[in-house]
């Protein structure tokens, strides 16, 4: 199943729909299998059409400050997926800290006695450590106490990573929950499907903020980009976890 929800989505994404296009035009000699590829590519392909796929996403978040936030029984920051780095020290580097660090501020604000970070873990990477029992190191060593910082056992989606927390928590405890802002609606759902009571704490946004510059009078966003295109896959990648999970 794990293989299957990493490969099969990717047929369904701009690069892997224009590929299947692209063979039927091969195959059947028709022209318009071919535009049709090349036109869904341009506008994938565009920083806007990721852009307006993110905005949409991340509705209705906002970042807030950690001390605006109610007291809770646990702050809980879900894994972000961390890069085995070459070399004999085995080290993980980031892809993305924000999770990370919204924890870490919530702690410090007082919001919780306790913070859990997800074990995320990949059978692409089976020998890497689960990524809670990093984390949970760094936030040690950062000055946090031990005894209040604890990772959960090896989860490899949300829905487990939602299981695993229930496991250790009692039903209906509030728990202030750390994720990318596209992904919390999915995330809160999954987690009070379990039992608990999720107060959101969205960080990692994609979309940008008006108040530095409104990105659509940016000329750039107009010019399709390699970078445009993982965008809006990423983003697509997002609404359709959220219709398999049906947590819309």
């Amino acid at each position: 199943m794990y293989w299957l929800s990493k490969l099969l989505p990717q047929l369904l994404l701009p690069l892997g729909l224009a590929l299947v296009l692209l063979f039927a035009a091969v195959l059947s000699g028709r022209r318009w299998p071919a535009l049709a590829a090349l036109l869904l590519l341009l506008i994938a392909s565009l920083p806007l059409s990721a852009e307006l796929l993110w905005r949409w996403l991340e509705r209705p978040w906002q970042h807030r400050p950690a001390a605006a936030l109610p007291r809770a029984s646990a702050i809980v920051v879900l894994g972000g997926g961390r890069h085995a780095a070459p070399g004999l020290s085995r080290r993980s580097e980031w892809i993305d800290a924000d999770r990370f660090f919204g924890g870490i501020e919530l702690f410090q604000a007082g919001r919780a006695p306790r913070l859990i970070f997800a074990g995320g873990w990949s059978p692409a990477t089976p020998q890497a450590p689960p990524e809670g029992d990093v984390l949970r190191r760094q936030a040690i060593a950062l000055g946090l106490p031990a005894a209040a910082i604890s990772s959960t056992v090896r989860v490899v989606n949300t829905a487990e990573e939602a299981s695993a927390i229930a496991a250790m928590l009692p039903a209906r405890a509030p728990l202030i929950l750390v994720t990318s802002a596209f992904h919390m609606k999915r995330a809160q759902r999954l987690f009070e499907r379990r039992g608990l009571r999720v107060i959101p704490y969205p960080v990692d946004f994609q979309a940008s903020g008006t108040w530095a510059g409104h990105p659509l009078a940016d000329p750039l966003s107009y010019l399709p980009t390699a970078s445009g295109l993982d965008s809006t896959s990423r983003a697509l990648r997002e609404a359709l976890g959220r219709t398999f999970y049906r947590a819309w």
